[in-house]
């Protein structure tokens, strides 16, 4: 029987190895690097855009298993919402990584992120998950300033 944490390691691992939306794509509305600076993990990030909805999220970047994951999951979180959507999901998101473990990610929502809960529990890791879901709200910071 394998039990969520294992379950959860797999999906973090999946994600890593089959990286959802990576490869930059031409056209974003805006980008954004982030770089962790403790452990060095670093996403470039363009947010695309068509008729207010996220239509696409394209990426590159290097680092852990639980940085390359999360750009992953947010690329399958994400797509489809509006800006104003993808605004909401990004703080409820952030609000869960912080939560050390008190605040579960609903799975109705977040999808494959909600193997990313476990990481709440270490605060040396909330910035690993958190690094594609920062540049994606800086870049839509950019569109909404446009």
């Amino acid at each position: 029987m394998t039990t969520d944490t294992g379950l959860y390691q797999e999906l973090i691992l999946e994600h890593d190895r089959e990286r959802h939306g990576h490869g930059l794509r031409d056209g974003g509305a805006a980008e954004s690097h982030q770089r962790n600076p403790v452990c060095g993990d670093e996403v470039l990030l363009r947010l695309h855009v068509a008729d207010g909805r996220v239509a696409d999220i394209s990426w590159q970047g290097s680092g852990c298993a639980i940085s390359m994951a999360s750009a992953s999951v947010l690329h399958d979180v994400v797509v489809g919402l509006s800006l104003d959507e993808l605004g909401e999901r990004i703080e409820l998101f952030r609000e869960a990584m912080r939560s050390k473990g008190r605040q579960p990610i609903d799975e109705d929502l977040f999808g494959d992120a909600v193997a990313l809960s476990g990481v709440s529990k270490f605060p040396a890791r909330v910035k690993c998950a958190l690094l594609s879901w920062m540049a994606a709200e800086h870049a839509l910071d950019s569109v909404r300033a446009a």
